[in-house]
């Protein structure tokens, strides 16, 4: 593995990003029947045809990768592996909010490598943006595609005052009040999906915490592009976020730029 690899990989799956985009669009536009998963959670046609789109690219492209992918592990196909490198992907994150006829869901293609996302890309079909993140070793690509032009993106220093993001429908107020009483709040904004690792990444916000339940797939390609755009992901005690947990399950964390 290397930085000029994990570059060329990014080129060739921005499009497969955007075409799973473009499908979730025009089952959106067609119509679809809400399912319930064994937790009870929603999934469409849109989160299947998606996924499926992205995982016969990466099979493709690294067949000795194996392939963590959150509607074949919600069919109980999870795969089994040894070692912590491996793809993640969430080809529809934020399902509720695309039933709602809402813009803030996202495509999310990460790929962990010894326990840690080096590569993540990030796409929000209807607002048109692509975030990616590379990161390995002290090599760095962290760039938000709008309008087929690439900007370069970085955290910004904290300042005396922090601009929160946070989650429309999954806050935990009894944990999040106190934890914002420590700070001079001077903006909150509330985003659907991993796009709050990307207000992080880009300097538009200071801190995301999470104190609500997540899987690896949620956050791996948001966290590779905040890492890349220069911040960390971290548990409450300050230590970096490590993939391959038991069933997948991520404890409460930071998003955060620089200090």
């Amino acid at each position: 593995m290397d930085f000029t690899l994990l570059n060329t990989w990014a080129d060739r799956l921005l499009p497969v990003a955007e075409a799973a985009g473009r499908a979730t669009l025009e089952v959106r536009k067609r119509g679809f029947e809400v399912m319930a998963k064994n937790d009870k959670s929603p999934v469409t046609e849109a989160d299947q045809i998606a996924e499926g789109i992205i995982t016969t690219e990466l099979e493709r492209l690294s067949p000795l990768f194996p392939i963590v992918a959150e509607e074949r592990v919600a069919a109980g196909q999870p795969p089994k592996f040894d070692g912590d490198s491996f793809w993640l992907v969430d080809a529809l994150d934020g399902t509720k909010e695309f039933i709602k006829g809402g813009d803030d869901f996202t495509v999310n293609i990460a790929l962990v490598w010894e326990g840690v996302p080096v590569f993540g890309i990030v796409h929000a079909p209807v607002r048109a943006e692509t975030y990616v993140g590379v990161i390995f070793e002290d090599e760095r690509r962290a760039e938000v595609w709008r309008n087929g032009k690439a900007k370069q993106i970085s955290v910004r220093p904290r300042r005396g005052e922090v601009v929160i993001t946070g989650s429309k429908s999954h806050e935990v107020p009894e944990l999040m009040d106190p934890f914002l009483a420590k700070y001079k709040v001077s903006d909150k904004v509330v985003i659907g999906s991993s796009l709050k690792f990307c207000l992080v990444a880009e300097g538009i916000a200071d801190l995301y915490p999470r104190f609500g339940p997540t899987c690896e797939w949620d956050i791996g390609a948001g966290h590779a592009v905040v890492r890349a755009a220069g911040g960390r992901v971290h548990n409450f005690d300050g230590v970096e976020m490590k993939y391959k947990k038991p069933d997948f399950l991520n404890g409460r964390f930071l998003a955060e730029g620089l200090l």
